[in-house]
């Protein structure tokens, strides 16, 4: 088995800095393992993202990506509501 195919990264989520350390937070409660992406470039320029080229990233291991993304669905219609 390849350890490096099970850690391949995924992107499960792009947003604004605040969104994505909250579901971070959500993810690692579950176990999950993540990191954001972008981040200086979100906070910097906010103004780029949502979903613009400086949006914020994060990015878990493939072998938690369905979990992750998942979780990342319900936070994302949450917000909204």
């Amino acid at each position: 088995m390849n350890k490096h195919k099970e850690t391949e990264p995924r992107l499960v989520f792009t947003g604004q800095s605040w969104e994505a350390e909250m579901l971070k937070n959500i993810l690692k409660k579950e176990g999950i393992s993540s990191y954001i992406n972008n981040e200086v470039t979100g906070n910097m320029f906010p103004f780029l993202t949502t979903p613009g080229m400086g949006a914020v990233k994060l990015i878990v291991a493939k072998e938690d990506y369905d979990r992750a993304k998942e979780l990342a669905k319900d936070f994302e219609k949450d917000r909204f509501e």
